[in-house]
């Protein structure tokens, strides 16, 4: 191993160290004005691509993940999307998503009617299927009886849509507002107990909806009917494959980047260590890593990327010691978009102040910055050119960089979801424990320290945050859960400890499981876990003499609470 510390100008310590293979912390934020790259696209992205039109549906970007668990490239698109560009972008299928409205009320959200006519396979998914219904001639209105929860459907009628599914299948229902009455050219597929047409398909188009979410795993035969519109209606053969997205990707890096240098932001999670892993199969020595130690990071957090970088890279690696910045421009400010824009801009004036002392130190310099976008950062933030426009939070991701930063951005992905990264770093040869590790927020330790932000307040949350990882890793429940954290409450309640009273802060812990992060349920600890974290954290960490649970699921809660 080759460990080589030295300083620049008395700022920045650099690192001459042996890659590969750690948890390269997340990038700096972006901006859509900034110019950006366009990742590099799997080979079959283009030849076999379904969009699925999103009326606002939280299972939207299920949807997405369900399709590509078939081996078929998905993407989500904004519903009023012109039939125009939608034939352009020559999808193989059209899903159109479910969605809080009712489709007969003013200001509802509605497709161009002349996606139906262009020939293309269309399946409408609960709100999407009263919608091609409508369009097409069919009535909608308030069911009798509403649905939400598990349903017993009959299957009425054989269609390629049900081969394999059986006669009589459990399905998850979600509504208030049904398909009453279709056109003729529309035949029912099946029904249950209160909804006649459970599932149509016309008669002479493609065109099918199902009035339940195959989507959800509380369908079992979901994943079933989805393949079956995919491949018996759509044409698809199943030809993208995640194994084929490391070697195009590196390809396309490979000759993107050519002989330039690119710089990659480092935070700590499993998303920029997988950009590290590409950029050094594509690229090797031509990469420069900076480190921002903004004073928001866990528990010994820059120590363990140091060490990680010394053991497993062999790189360019730059540490920027930025706390006092950080907690000057936090300093009085409690609005957790506030914090983001704030931490945001701060991160990128350290960002870009070592990249151009990277720069002139070497008589070429660089021209990409490199980053861990994920595809529900691009959906979230807005940021898709064709994607859903609303904007939950701010990304650190793709949210902040000024526009004359003279960077190029790279962002090999920013078309996968979470656990296809992590299956991509698994495939890259990144260790287990790297890949694995639970997420962490851009923005750090300052939006899980609600309220003011201060190096005691940080300091008492790091050290609670540690006790909480340290108890579920002691009881073999890191794998299990898929985020864990402490949360530090701007509120203070009474206590008793010894003979004193108390007046202190509360602390709350957070834990979740989930396959994609857009849906969670809280994880159900054993009581004696959380009996250990609530007595660990009130017995060492001063400052706090209260505990709380979060048993609150996404949605209608967010995993982080800012």
């Amino acid at each position: 191993m080759y460990f080589q510390p030295r300083w620049n100008n008395g700022r920045a310590k650099t690192y001459t160290v042996e890659l590969f293979r750690s948890r390269p912390m997340r990038p700096p934020a972006m901006t859509q004005h900034a110019h950006r790259s366009e990742a590099p696209q799997p080979t079959t992205a283009r030849s076999e691509r379904i969009i699925v039109l999103d009326f606002g549906s939280q299972y939207a970007q299920l949807i997405a993940r369900r399709v590509r668990e078939q081996n078929v490239f998905c993407e989500i698109v904004r519903h009023d999307l012109s039939a125009e560009r939608i034939r352009d972008m020559a999808p193989r299928g059209i899903i159109l998503s479910g969605g809080p409205s009712s489709v007969y009320e003013e200001g509802a959200p509605r497709c161009d009617p002349g996606l139906f006519r262009l020939g293309i396979p269309v399946l409408g998914i609960c709100y999407g299927m009263q919608l091609a219904c409508d369009a097409l001639g069919g009535r909608v209105g308030r069911a009798s009886s509403r649905e939400y929860g598990r349903a017993s459907c009959e299957v009425t009628t054989t269609d390629p849509l049900f081969t394999g599914v059986p006669a009589t299948t459990e399905v998850w229902m979600s509504h208030g507002d049904q398909v009453n009455e279709v056109s003729a050219d529309f035949a029912p597929l099946a029904q249950t107990a209160t909804c006649p047409l459970a599932a149509v398909r016309h008669t002479t188009l493609a065109i099918y909806g199902l009035q339940f979410h195959p989507e959800v795993t509380h369908t079992p035969a979901g994943s079933r009917m989805l393949a079956n519109f995919l491949r018996e209606v759509c044409g698809c053969t199943g030809a993208w494959k995640l194994e084929d997205v490391a070697e195009s990707t590196i390809a396309d890096l490979r000759r993107r980047i050519g002989t330039d240098r690119v710089i990659c932001g480092l935070s700590g999670g499993v998303d920029s260590a997988v950009v590290a892993a590409l950029l050094s199969r594509a690229v090797g020595d031509q990469v420069s890593c900076i480190l921002v130690d903004n004073g928001l990071l866990r528990k010994n957090e820059a120590a363990a990327v140091i060490e990680e970088f010394t053991t497993h890279f062999k790189t360019d690696l730059h540490v920027v010691p930025a706390e006092e910045k950080f907690l000057s421009v936090l300093a009085g400010v409690t609005e957790p978009q506030e914090k983001r824009r704030r931490i945001g801009k701060a991160f990128i004036e350290c960002f870009a102040e070592e990249a151009a002392r990277i720069r002139g130190a070497r008589s070429q310099g660089a021209k990409y910055l490199a980053q861990g976008t994920l595809y529900p950062d691009v959906i979230e933030s807005g940021a898709a050119p064709d994607g859903p426009a609303a904007t939950i939070k701010l990304h650190h991701n793709v949210g902040g960089l000024p526009d004359d930063l003279q960077f190029e951005l790279v962002e090999p992905l920013r078309d996968l979801f979470k656990d296809e990264a992590r299956r991509l770093g698994l495939q890259l040869g990144l260790p287990e424990r790297i890949v694995w590790r639970h997420p962490f927020p851009g923005p750090g330790l300052a939006v899980r320290c609600l309220g003011h932000v201060t190096r005691p307040r940080l300091d008492t949350l790091r050290d609670a945050d540690a006790i909480v990882l340290e108890e579920l890793d002691r009881a073999g429940l890191m794998r299990k859960v898929s985020q864990a954290f402490a949360v530090l409450l701007p509120v203070q309640s009474v206590g008793v400890m010894g003979d004193a009273r108390t007046y202190d802060e509360v602390l709350a812990v957070r834990a979740v499981e989930t396959e994609d992060f857009m849906t969670a349920d809280w994880s159900h600890l054993p009581y004696d876990v959380l009996a250990r974290i609530s007595t660990r954290v009130i017995n060492e960490v001063r400052g706090i003499n209260r505990v709380v649970y979060d048993i609150s699921s996404k949605p209608p809660a967010t995993i982080e609470w800012e």
